[in-house]
């Protein structure tokens, strides 16, 4: 997330906003070549800056949310994982749909995973699907007629759960 603070910092160590330094900051990087290169629109832009950086701050906060958002429901992580932000860091999907297998003797359900990795069940099965396909995992019917899934790697206990033969 981006600072309002240190966006003031930036827009006063570049020459009151004249290099354009706050620019490259809020990832407007085209409007900060051109501040670079004339003098923050000769001064005159370096002045609109100074009284709209609040809100040119939000506006990058909200664009940022809105690409980590759409980039976790195609099942990326936050930006936050990688650069070791001050967010909870969150697992990536196969690796808590591997813990819940391990912790349930290779087996797991759509709906275990999406309660332990907090997304809708139909992105839990589809991601379930994926390795199924992968040949990571079977997909399995239980005698009482739930669909879950096994990784055969990770079960230790063979009797745990009867599944239908088909």
């Amino acid at each position: 997330m981006y600072s309002l603070g240190f966006a003031y910092l930036l827009w006063f160590l570049s020459g009151f906003g004249a290099m354009g330094f706050h620019r490259f900051y809020l990832n407007k990087i085209g409007t900060g070549i051109i501040w670079f290169l004339t003098g923050g629109l000769g001064m005159l832009g370096s002045i609109y800056d100074f009284f709209t950086l609040p809100i040119q701050v939000k506006e990058a906060n909200l664009r940022e949310r809105y690409r980590e958002t759409l980039l976790y429901e195609e099942g990326f992580p936050p930006r936050s994982v990688y650069l070791g932000g001050m967010q909870k860091n969150r697992e990536s999907i196969e690796r808590v749909i591997l813990k819940t297998a391990k912790k349930n003797n290779g087996v797991v359900t759509p709906t275990e995973i999406a309660l332990e990795a907090d997304i809708p069940i139909e992105k839990a099965k589809k991601y379930l699907d994926k390795l199924a396909e992968s040949g990571y995992a079977e997909m399995r019917v239980s005698k009482n007629g739930i669909i879950a899934y096994v990784f055969p790697e990770l079960k230790t206990d063979p009797s745990r759960m009867e599944f239908e033969d088909f």
